[in-house]
């Protein structure tokens, strides 16, 4: 194992750990919340406060790092060289102010656009789950076991009921025979948590309309520890994290839903 990286992720949990810490002690204090794009896209003094905690210990220990943070924190990034830390210090922050619950903290960090080590935060639960390339997954310090292939009719989903209302992407009729076709659906209100929910095997696929760089970062590189498959609608793979729509799911059943998905979709 590269030193290095045994290294920045030792670093990485005590922060997640110390920042965790940081949200739980919020609860007891009011909020000071914004709207950023609209109502329901909203952001926090604690997210901000999260984030720039993160800023800190980064650029003492690591100033040749570069940083993309949702809350603007970091570096405006334009190419993939060296190494980026890319950070959601809450994922899941309607669910932060609402539920204080079902949230999480994503941090990926990438060298020359290549995922290097994925970590997720349940802060509430105390989960971390854990990653560097190439030594698998882990839910704190129990290794997670590789996922195994289901059928789409025995499957449980994470999706949201946006899916089921006219949009650009998918066709409606289509997104209603998904949901038909399977066992069940869930909504985590997390993507961060979503992810996870795959890669434990809690949930068969977990999908988004859209997600930017910060809210699936954290997760790619748990998800290849555990042979689950990504990729957009397209069905591409997803590449140095940009926004995009977002499929992740068992082996071989992320092909099962575009089959549904796309059915008709050009005719």
């Amino acid at each position: 194992m590269n030193s290095i990286w045994t290294e920045i992720e030792a670093n990485a949990k005590q922060w997640m750990k110390e920042a965790g810490e940081k949200i739980m002690t919020s609860f007891q204090s009011k909020l000071h919340i914004q709207v950023k794009s609209d109502r329901t896209d909203l952001v926090t003094n604690i997210d901000k406060e999260v984030e720039a905690f993160f800023l800190q210990k980064i650029k003492e220990e690591y100033p040749s790092h570069q940083i993309l943070g949702e809350e603007g924190a970091g570096h405006h990034i334009t190419d993939r060289q060296g190494i980026v830390w890319i950070i959601d210090p809450i994922d899941g922050t309607l669910n932060f102010i609402h539920q204080k619950r079902n949230f999480a903290i994503s941090i990926g960090i990438f060298e020359d656009g290549i995922g290097k080590l994925g970590m997720i935060y349940d802060v509430v639960q105390d989960e971390l789950y854990h990653a560097i390339k190439g030594q698998g997954a882990f839910l704190n310090e129990q290794r997670i076991n590789p996922l195994q292939h289901v059928n789409l009719q025995e499957s449980m989903i994470s999706i949201n009921a946006s899916w089921l209302v006219p949009n650009s992407l998918v066709q409606t009729e289509n997104a209603i025979q998904l949901v038909e076709t399977v066992r069940g659906t869930r909504s985590i209100g997390s993507a961060a948590l979503g992810i996870v929910s795959v890669v434990t095997g809690r949930m068969d696929a977990y999908l988004s309309m859209r997600l930017a760089p910060w809210d699936i970062a954290g997760g790619l590189i748990l998800i290849e520890e555990v042979g689950a498959q990504a990729c957009d609608l397209e069905g591409r793979p997803i590449t140095f994290p940009k926004s995009t729509s977002f499929i992740v799911a068992r082996p071989g059943l992320s092909e099962e839903i575009l089959g549904i998905l796309k059915k008709n979709r050009n005719s």
